[in-house]
């Protein structure tokens, strides 16, 4: 990496004067100027980002196309005080990691893609993941974006290699709305990422009123579990309630109706435990969710790993405090 330098070894105390503007500054060409952005003296010049193509076969129709990498920081100054630290100040906004991507649409209907990307460093540790949606890819279509690795820790690894690790895609017309959009039905589904402790995994169904009009809800949401391909899983029950399943979740609550007036919500939760004993365990990534009967249905996808359980406990919804 070049350095800038400056060096005054050329000029000497007992030049004869007076010196000439020109002279003046052909000395000072010759010695070095110091620039503003060399940072300090000795400093080191800034170095772009890089970009390196990448020969990715992808999964599930998402490739990485390229990667943009930063440059490798330079070695730590020898005046630097053992007692240095970072400021969350001086940190930067981003670590200019980036990967192009591509989504290629090999069905036969509109889908929108959840997928995770993750950046690595040279010995294949993950140094962070990055979830993008993309949506309605049209059949046959090919629709092309970048995922950012972010703000990254000063002791990270420098990333060298990113790779698409999971994927999953729904139909377009079930896919859950968008942040900041409204479905024309005025009521949101969407689940959140969930909690996990012991074996035991909850994870929340939250249905928001964006509309204009009250909306009402009684009882429990319902489910169709669907399997890798999404059609439906067999062999799972689904219980009212998660009193079969642990007391770790709180009480059983007795259904009640439930009317949302525009901008409230309410909350239903999935409770299992991944347990697995005989037999082959059971995955469900997709879950088609229908707030009550007659309405529009949502996929969620919120990978339950049941094991051999056989079970699923959904609780009722209840209002959410303002």
């Amino acid at each position: 990496m070049s350095r800038l330098t400056s060096s005054r070894k050329g000029l000497s105390a007992t030049a004869p004067l007076p010196v000439s503007l020109a002279a003046i500054a052909l000395l000072l060409t010759a010695c070095g100027t110091e620039r503003a952005d060399a940072g300090h003296s000795g400093g080191s010049t800034a170095v772009p980002p890089s970009s390196v193509q990448v020969d990715d076969p992808g999964k599930d129709g998402v490739r990485i196309t390229s990667l943009t990498l930063a440059p490798a920081s330079p070695s730590p100054s020898p005046s630097t005080p053992d007692d240095f630290t970072v400021s969350a100040d001086s940190l930067a906004a981003d670590s200019g990691v980036s990967a192009a991507y591509e989504v290629t649409n090999d069905g036969t209907e509109t889908l929108t893609y959840s997928i995770v990307f993750t950046f690595m460093s040279r010995d294949g540790g993950a140094m962070a993941n990055q979830t993008a949606t993309v949506r309605d890819v049209g059949p046959g279509k090919t629709v092309r974006g970048t995922v950012r690795a972010g703000v990254l820790p000063p002791t990270t690894p420098r990333v060298t290699q990113a790779k698409v690790l999971e994927v999953t895609k729904v139909p377009a017309g079930e896919a859950p709305a968008e942040a900041g959009s409204c479905p024309s039905s005025g009521i949101r589904v969407s689940a959140d990422e969930g909690d996990a402790a012991m074996g035991l995994r909850v994870v929340g169904l939250h249905l928001d009123n964006c509309g204009t009009r009250p909306y009402t809800v009684e009882g429990y949401p319902l489910l169709e579990l669907l399997g890798e391909d999404r059609k439906p899983v067999d062999g799972v029950r689904i219980l009212q309630g998660s009193g079969e399943i642990t007391t770790g979740a709180g009480p059983d609550r007795q259904p009640r109706p439930v009317t949302l007036g525009p901008g409230e919500s309410a909350i239903a939760s999935l409770v299992w435990r991944n347990t697995t004993e005989s037999g082959a365990p059971v995955n469900v990534p997709y879950v088609r969710v229908r707030a009550k009967a007659g309405a529009d249905p949502v996929t969620v996808t919120p990978n339950l790993d049941l094991g051999t359980t056989g079970k699923l406990g959904v609780k009722p919804w209840v209002k959410k405090a303002p």
